[in-house]
């Protein structure tokens, strides 16, 4: 548009200029060596432009002629890069599709027709990962990191290789210094934080955090929670050689986080060690309220040593009004200290609203209720393996990994504060279901056992007083476990199909019906 408008101008401008020179006629004349040249000023004009212009069409093909070899090279340069990068973007889709043996070619013809063009050696790389070849493609990503322009993409692919192979301190390295270089860079930033955790250096974890929250890298609104999670992780690791530094890390984590579980928990324990009673019992009052917690519970009923079973069953019961509205867990720690002070109507009326919708955890008390108060083996097996069918308790839970006690870091993916405390998928609970049966078993036969010495004549249809055993609870090893089998024809996993609970049942109780017949 623009050059449509310059051509009209200056087509009017010469239109001018003719009709100008129309109106005021002249004679042009040239006398030169003889010669003698009369013409008017029009004809003058119109030649003068016409020489020019002849002048400017042989210059340029004069100027054509001799650059033609460059030309042809720059033409034929421009077409091997066209094919080139169309053989790139071949590779990269081909790398994205899944399909190595075309990606791993497309890399060859682009590095053949480009050179070593960045993209060529990303594109050889994610081919060398798709075929299998990890040490080519580790060699790749050191040719990238040695290159200024992909230093960052290289390293970040040294240190995806490092942790493929469980190098730690590779990967620890890889990621420092890509943090080093660009503290702005999100995935380095992260990753040195999580390899830091991971190796359990804690002071260095939260030096890092501040610096990644001084540089915008980490949410702000996270920061507060993470650095409570690593100051409660340092204070673990203290709390065995370095108990005063414990404590302060345990302090500044609860004024940052005061309903953080594991961090209260831990305080508990510290203070009440050092007889801050009043304080220890603040703390976990305070988690309470917002996650009632087993855990929270243990501390809070055995803070002071000098109490007996009936103060312990006071204080569960303050944990008990504290509790929110309908939560079970001021009920069950009632009923565990009810059962530690032998008041069993005091266990028994807190445990009956529960039993209509029992879960593991109520089943296996109700089995050593009945096991401690009436010498019922029967039911006591009963309820044992109605445990096995029952819903899951709440457990710390991360990235399908179950473990009975928290953790800072996931041990599947590394992501700090990744445990959550919740019911487990059905689909986890195989394990874990085997190892709460034999929790209960060792329950019952404890409380059978310490009946068996104390009676001297105990008829089938008689009971004498029990004095209940302290329970043995075993507690698994944090354990990942494994992914369930495919469903069969009729639907049901061949899990489900070997741990049928009429047959758990039946087994469960075949060897009291042995004692019995012998």
């Amino acid at each position: 548009m623009i050059r449509l408008v310059i051509f009209l101008v200056v087509l009017t401008a010469i239109a001018f200029g003719a009709g100008w020179l129309a109106d005021r006629p002249g004679i042009v004349a040239i006398h030169w060596q003889g010669w003698n040249i009369e013409t008017s000023v029009l004809f003058a004009a119109v030649s003068l432009v016409s020489l020019v212009v002849a002048a400017g069409l042989l210059w340029s093909i004069l100027s054509t002629l001799f650059n033609l070899p460059t030309l042809m090279s720059s033409s034929l340069s421009s077409r091997r890069r066209s094919r080139g990068f169309q053989a790139l973007s071949r590779g990269i889709v081909a790398a994205g599709a899944g399909d190595a043996r075309t990606a791993r070619r497309a890399a060859a013809e682009a590095e053949r027709l480009l050179g070593h063009e960045p993209l060529t050696l990303l594109l050889r790389a994610q081919a060398a990962q798709l075929s299998g070849d990890q040490s080519a493609a580790e060699a790749t990503f050191h040719e990238m990191a040695a290159n200024k322009e992909t230093r960052l993409l290289g390293l970040r692919g040294l240190w995806m290789e490092a942790q493929r192979r469980d190098d730690l301190a590779a990967a620890r390295g890889y990621a420092e210094t890509a943090a080093g270089e660009a503290p702005g860079l999100p995935w380095a930033a992260q990753a040195a934080l999580d390899t830091r955790a991971a190796a359990g250096d804690w002071a260095g974890a939260l030096a890092l955090l501040d610096r990644n929250n001084r540089s915008g890298v980490t949410d702000r609104s996270s920061v507060k929670r993470l650095r409570a999670v690593l100051l409660t992780a340092d204070a673990m690791a203290r709390q065995a050689v370095e108990p005063e530094a414990a404590r302060e890390k345990i302090t500044e984590a609860i004024k940052l986080e005061p309903t953080l579980v594991p961090a209260a928990v831990l305080a508990g324990r510290l203070f009440g060690r050092t007889g801050e009673l009043r304080k220890a019992s603040k703390i976990l009052e305070t988690a309470w309220r917002e996650t009632p917690h087993p855990e929270i519970a243990e501390v809070y009923v055995h803070l002071r040593d000098a109490d007996g079973s009936r103060d312990r069953l006071e204080r569960a019961r303050t944990l008990q009004r504290l509790s929110p509205s309908g939560h079970p867990e001021g009920a069950l720690a009632v009923v565990r200290a009810a059962l530690n002070a032998q008041d069993f109507a005091t266990a028994r009326t807190a445990i009956v609203h529960l039993t209509y919708e029992p879960t593991q955890r109520v089943c296996l008390l109700m089995a050593e209720l009945e096991a401690a108060e009436n010498g019922d083996v029967g039911k006591a097996r009963e309820w044992a393996a109605r445990a096995v069918r029952a819903k899951r308790d709440p457990a710390w839970v991360a990235d399908g990994f179950v473990s009975d006690r928290w953790l800072p870091i996931s041990p599947v993916t590394g992501r700090i504060d990744a445990f959550e405390w919740k019911v487990p998928p059905i689909e986890l609970g195989g394990p874990v279901l085997e190892h709460e049966m034999e929790t209960a078993m060792t329950v019952v036969e404890a409380a059978a056992n310490a009946r068996t010495q104390d009676a001297v004549t105990v008829s089938p249809a008689e009971s004498a007083p029990v004095v209940p055993a302290e329970p043995i609870i075993v507690t698994p090893e944090p354990e990942v476990l494994p992914p369930q089998p495919a469903p069969d024809a009729r639907g049901r996993t061949q899990l489900q199909a070997g741990a049928d609970p009429d047959t758990s049942r039946g087994e469960a109780s075949e060897p009291a019906e042995q004692r019995q017949r012998a």
